[in-house]
């Protein structure tokens, strides 16, 4: 689905609230997603993902400056994400659901701290976008 000038204002508005806190975000919604989907964690088998772990901290960073990318070049996501998908295509050879299951753990995030700015509205247009995002890093698969 294609983002919608309301998807992107209401994007904007909810980045506004993340950005302090991004790094921190990131570090806790891939926590959750290697807790919540186990079967996640056999992509970092040289991590330590222990709670508090620098190593996911380091990693949620670079989600968070991957999504900060995403949101700042929101029309060329694909442009944003380039190197990224690459990456996680060739690469890490990382399967396309993955990438679904740390936006959905990132909008839990989310909501867990900032309940209300997270209405239904921003809900759906956060997972357009969360969405948008895994299918540019999962596109050079094809």
């Amino acid at each position: 689905a294609m983002l919608t000038a309301d998807d992107k204002k209401l994007i904007q508005q909810v980045w506004e609230k993340v950005f302090s806190h991004q790094d921190d975000f990131g570090a806790e919604a891939l926590e959750r997603m290697f807790i919540t989907y186990p079967q996640t964690k056999t992509y970092f088998p040289h991590f330590d993902l222990h709670h508090g772990s620098a190593q996911v901290k380091a990693h949620g960073k670079k989600v968070a400056s991957a999504l900060i990318e995403a949101a700042n070049h929101i029309d060329d996501i694909a442009g944003a994400l380039s190197k990224l998908s690459d990456l996680h295509a060739q690469k890490l050879r990382v399967d396309p659901v993955n990438f679904k299951l740390l936006g959905q753990c990132f909008l839990v995030v989310v909501a867990i701290h900032h309940p209300s700015a997270l209405t239904p509205e921003v809900h759906a247009s956060l997972d357009k976008f969360l969405c948008a995002v895994g299918n540019v890093l999962t596109s050079k698969y094809r």
